[in-house]
């Protein structure tokens, strides 16, 4: 919603040079992206009930598009998230000088220290930061609303300084179309709520799809209004003044009202990046599952906080924010290119979707988003053209490098564990260093995760050595069950499994593999409700036959470089680390190079 202050102010920038009579379309151009707005909240409502476990455009993607172009959607969204935080800050510090022109000089030093505020109430947990945010926006709506009424009721009762443009051209339709372009800018969030739709509480599929049409309700209503006040107090751009200043000023003069307008407007800008840290962090969960990211970032905090996801966010859009100079206007027009990107792939893929399932009204469904597809892959191809100039190709670019390295991430961890499968099965050799009991005192414990791996045939090697009993510790997950109230809406169904089956698959299937490749080892198995539990499930386990005898555990790890450790999850650092801090156990880790394995396997073969 606070796009509305950057938004429209695009739309007059560019209108401004043909000259004041080019002013005349900010309203007409401001409804066809109102009308495109309305077009994206019905999709994305549809999507959110499609595919209620986040992910947005790449899990539509994945599921129907195939893997490259859940990759260009995933990056494409990994971008304007950055962008968006970014834009944000750095439109929220606009209206700061605005207001205190003596600021200016301090831009980038104002909007970076603004990120550092957001970064760290972010990462505190989502709900705590929800809660703070309620105020401001609540503020912040109120007041653009109060401009917006008393402006088109009473005209503008104080006078603005007008700024005479000299330019005059012809208002064609790349005019129109660049001014579309640059609005569209103000479309940008409106993917956010589908990302983040595990983020909600109970009834979670329900909750975010009204939260989705009171976003574009409120949001058409605010882009329309300032687009007509904008018309009736003929205002064009000022150099260190936003529009959305001018229009205040214009209604209200500069008193106590001017400022509480833009210190909300300041307050909301800046805390609008939140939509951001809100859906990148469990965006980039979703794709690392996958493997095409880093696994460390599908970890979660104790308070539920993506907190990899989270600095990497904030670095990037700091970056941003230094090369930009705090120019918002350097980085609107790069803005909406990548998600109108995500919006045709996850329109198009809803479309095969529909035609898959072929649920209640499925063709009426279809309809629907293919039509927003054909919408946004135009708009998509306009942003770019027209902004060519001004950075785009730059943001194409970026893109492309973004969907390779993804796609070679995810060959490096598909090549690792088949390497790691071949070697750990090659039963050639006992390991490099054979060893025989001399103690036979105590319980070694080894959690392991895969029957068939090289580092946990060296742990359980090493544990052999030094303990009388050794036990294999295994966490099963338990699945997720579907929520009760989690209803997909009017004639939307939510797809439901029998998890309770596949977690008992799951679990044989590892029991039988581990007794086919290690049936002299006991294997002891525990519950966690998710992967999130995994590392207390162990702990507690450990420390209650930590209670009762001697424990070594010994970690498998075979994250030996810099390198394996970067894309690891991290669950072994964040085991040793827990063990040691509440449970009387010994704790070590084995350190295996499975590049170290395959050369003496290939050497035993030749010998």
């Amino acid at each position: 919603m606070a796009s509305v202050a950057y938004g429209p102010e695009a739309i007059v920038l560019v209108l401004a040079a043909a000259g004041g009579n080019a002013l005349g379309l900010t309203l007409p151009v401001s409804a066809a992206i109102v009308v495109l707005l309305a077009v994206l909240v019905l999709s994305y409502r549809q999507l959110i009930a499609a595919f209620p476990d986040g992910g947005g455009a790449y899990a539509v993607a994945k599921a129907h598009l195939g893997r490259r172009a859940s990759l260009v959607a995933a990056a494409s969204l990994v971008i304007d998230y950055v962008l968006n935080v970014a834009v944000s800050v750095t439109a929220g510090t606009a209206a700061l000088t605005s207001a205190f022109p003596a600021a200016g000089r301090y831009t980038v030093w104002i909007a970076l220290s603004v990120l550092a505020l957001i970064t760290a109430v972010n990462l505190r947990g989502i709900v705590s930061s929800a809660r703070a945010f309620v105020t401001p926006t609540v503020v912040f709506v109120v007041s653009i609303a109060s401009v917006i009424v008393v402006g088109l009721v009473n005209g503008g009762s104080h006078s603005v300084p007008q700024v005479d443009s000299q330019t005059v051209g012809t208002i064609g339709i790349l005019l129109v179309l660049k001014a579309f372009s640059s609005g569209c800018a103000a479309l940008t969030g409106v993917e956010a709520i589908a990302n983040a739709t595990p983020q909600f509480r109970e009834n979670r599929i329900r909750r975010a799809q009204r939260a989705e049409v009171a976003l574009g309700v409120l949001l058409g209503a605010m882009m329309l209004g300032i687009a007509a006040l904008v018309e009736r107090l003929h205002i064009q751009p000022q150099a260190g003044v936003t529009v959305l200043s001018q229009l205040t000023e214009g209604v209200f003069g500069r008193g106590a009202m001017y400022y509480v307008v833009q210190v909300a407007t300041i307050v909301l800008l800046a805390l609008a990046a939140n939509t951001s840290f809100g859906g990148l962090p469990q965006l980039m969960k979703v794709v690392a599952s996958d493997d095409h990211l880093p696994h460390r970032l599908t970890r979660r905090t104790r308070n539920g906080v993506y907190r990899n996801g989270v600095l990497i966010l904030a670095g990037a859009s700091a970056l941003l924010i230094v090369v930009s100079g705090g120019d918002v206007n350097a980085l609107v027009p790069l803005f909406a290119i990548c998600v109108f990107i995500g919006f045709t792939l996850a329109q198009v893929g809803l479309v095969r979707h529909w035609a898959v399932t072929r649920s209640h009204g499925w063709r009426r469904r279809a309809a629907l988003n293919g039509f927003g597809a054909v919408l946004t892959a135009v708009a998509a191809v306009v942003l770019t053209v027209m902004k060519a100039g001004e950075g785009s190709l730059w943001v194409v670019l970026v893109l492309a490098i973004l969907v390779a390295a993804m796609e070679l991430l995810a060959r490096s961890y598909r090549r690792t564990r088949e390497l790691d499968i071949r070697t750990a099965a090659d039963t050639s050799h006992p390991g490099e260093h054979p060893r025989h009991s001399f103690a036979g005192q105590g319980l070694a414990v080894v959690p392991v995760s895969s029957p068939l791996c090289c580092a946990t045939n060296d742990a359980l090697h090493a544990a052999r050595a030094f303990g009388r009993e050794v036990v294999a510790l295994h966490v099963v997950i338990d699945g997720d069950s579907v929520q009760e109230g989690d209803t997909a809406g009017e004639g939307d169904t939510a797809q439901e499994g029998d998890t309770d089956a596949g977690t008992a698959r799951e679990h044989d299937d590892f029991a039988s593999e581990w007794r086919r490749y290690h049936p002299l080892d006991r294997l002891v198995e525990v519950r966690a409700p998710d992967e999130d539990s995994i590392v207390d499930v162990l702990v507690d386990h450990i420390a209650t036959l930590a209670s009762n005898d001697d424990v070594l555990v010994i970690i498998p790890d075979s994250a030996s470089d810099t390198r394996a450790k970067l894309l690891s999850s991290g669950r072994a650092d964040d085991l040793e680390r827990a063990l040691k801090r509440t449970t009387p156990a010994l704790v070590t880790r084995t350190r295996t190079s499975v590049d170290a394995r395959r050369s003496t396997s290939i050497a035993n073969v030749r010998r």
